[in-house]
């Protein structure tokens, strides 16, 4: 976390705005490592001074033969980052809303908002192609009760086209 802080602080300085932390990461910090992913998915629309401020930082793009491109992985960590968009859900979430986490000197990363990765979630279970979503999106309900249960109901009736909401999550 403390590296993608200092990729954050990085673009910043460049007149970017800070990428999002989404996908499983998110959910992995929002459950304090009960559900581990291993990945990190991130939104931002400035995608080259990105892929610079992780060159900076010791990222390299894996290539050759069996080896995925999509990503960026620091050798020395093992961790790995790739962009999967330039809008926060599609445009759909509320970016006022992201929660900016300060690590000190390192400084600041910003992660999407709990309301939203449930929604998101709550949209590929209902999808029917990852029923293990379901378990994410209760455990992060039951851990975060401070959530904006208004916005979170539209959000995941949005993200399910109407089919689930908050009541799906109390099982």
């Amino acid at each position: 976390m403390r590296l993608f802080a200092r990729v954050s602080e990085t673009m910043k300085a460049r007149g970017a705005s800070a990428p999002v932390l989404v996908g499983g990461a998110a959910v992995e910090l929002y459950t304090a490592s009960a559900i581990a992913t291993g990945d990190f998915d991130i939104v931002t629309g400035r995608q080259n001074i990105f892929e610079q401020a992780l060159r900076d930082h010791g990222f390299v793009r894996p290539s050759g033969a069996g080896q995925s491109t999509r990503g960026w992985i620091h050798e020395g960590l093992r961790l790995g980052f790739e962009v999967v968009s330039g809008q926060l859900l599609d445009g759909h979430a509320d970016r006022d809303r992201v929660r900016l986490i300060d690590l000190g000197a390192d400084g600041r990363v910003a992660v999407i908002a709990v309301e939203d990765i449930i929604a998101d979630r709550m949209g590929q279970y209902a999808s029917g192609t990852a029923p293990e979503m379901l378990g994410q999106a209760r455990s992060l309900y039951h851990l975060h009760c401070d959530a904006d249960l208004d916005y979170m109901e539209r959000r995941i009736r949005e993200e399910s086209a109407g089919d689930y909401g908050i009541a799906d999550l109390e099982g």
